[in-house]
């Protein structure tokens, strides 16, 4: 049984040296316990620091590295199907986690063994986020409860820490789009499946790679990416908004009936106001499906392999 450990890396050379001596210790204990033959693959999303020189040398250095190297940054989730499709051609399942290690590869040997006893996928799910400030845990709570609104089938405090074996990737690799959402598309597979939980820690080294703009970034993709139901919601704020003027004409009507001067500007700038922002906030949801469409129709290649280690 070969296990293929899949780490997707962008700028992440002051973590790298750390992350591998860890990394090849659970690869060392998953060889001795389970007969498994554990492989890790480092895949460089286009790195601007050391990152890619690293790779090269620890896989010169150790028969189980090896390495990808991306030829322009294409993203977490980008970087992370090339690892997959990697994987699907060499290994019989793939784990799947971050270079910074705030997941527990602790429990990488458990999945093994879940995987062993007939799980295609073994989630790692977070038990709290004690790690995160208060900010980051209200937003992510915020996050999972709006797409499970919209209709989206998210696991709760699981992102891309997971085990998942052959014929999983292989279907999650028929998936043609462009526009990844891993958490929510690996959900939707529907093989069997479980979980493990584990204590999140704080970073060892380096920075964070989801500033804000790229967590709203990631949040919007995820919404659009798994639910129509924005774009019903513009249809049901359009006859509110024709229910609102209807009962403001029947007001004004009764008003000049009964000779009164009907109120002025300040009502009228009102609603100039709150209904401009609501036709821009309709158009500029409606173009951010369009949006998609346009980069799925190109059909362009979700990333350029540059060097292979």
């Amino acid at each position: 049984m070969k296990i293929a450990i899949v780490v997707p890396c962008y700028n992440e050379e002051a973590v790298l040296a750390g992350t591998t001596r860890r990394l090849l210790d659970v690869i060392s204990a998953l060889n001795a316990k389970s007969g498994a033959d554990a492989v890790l693959l480092y895949v460089d999303d286009g790195s601007s620091d050391r990152t890619w020189g690293l790779i090269e040398g620890y896989a010169k250095q150790y028969d189980c590295v090896c390495g990808l190297k991306l030829a322009h940054n294409r993203g977490h989730q980008q970087a992370l199907w090339a690892g997959m499709e990697w994987a699907q051609r060499h290994a019989d399942a793939a784990v799947s986690i971050d270079a910074d290690l705030q997941d527990d590869v602790s429990v990488i040997s458990e999945m093994v063994e879940l995987f062993r006893k007939g799980n295609d996928i073994v989630y790692g799910v977070r038990r709290e986020r004690t790690t995160d400030t208060r900010f980051k845990r209200w937003t992510a709570l915020g996050f999972y409860r709006i797409v499970r609104w919209l209709g989206g089938d998210i696991l709760y405090n699981h992102a891309d820490f997971r085990l998942m074996s052959r014929r999983a990737i292989k279907a999650l690799l028929d998936f043609p789009e462009r526009n990844l959402f891993l958490r929510g598309m690996v959900y939707s597979l529907g093989f069997p499946h479980t979980s493990v939980y584990y204590d999140r820690k704080d970073r060892a080294a380096g920075e964070s790679k989801y500033p804000l703009r790229r967590m709203i970034s990631f949040a919007l993709d995820g919404i659009t990416s798994f639910s129509v139901r924005p774009l019903r919601f513009i249809v049901y704020l359009g006859a509110l908004f024709m229910l609102v003027s209807l009962t403001a004409i029947v007001w004004a009507l009764i008003v000049w009936l009964r000779g009164t001067v009907v109120p002025g500007w300040a009502s009228l700038l009102v609603s100039l106001w709150f209904i401009g922002g609501a036709i821009l906030l309709a158009v500029g949801t409606i173009g951010e499906y369009i949006g998609k469409i346009y980069s799925e129709v190109k059909r362009r290649p979700r990333y350029i392999i540059e060097k292979e280690v």
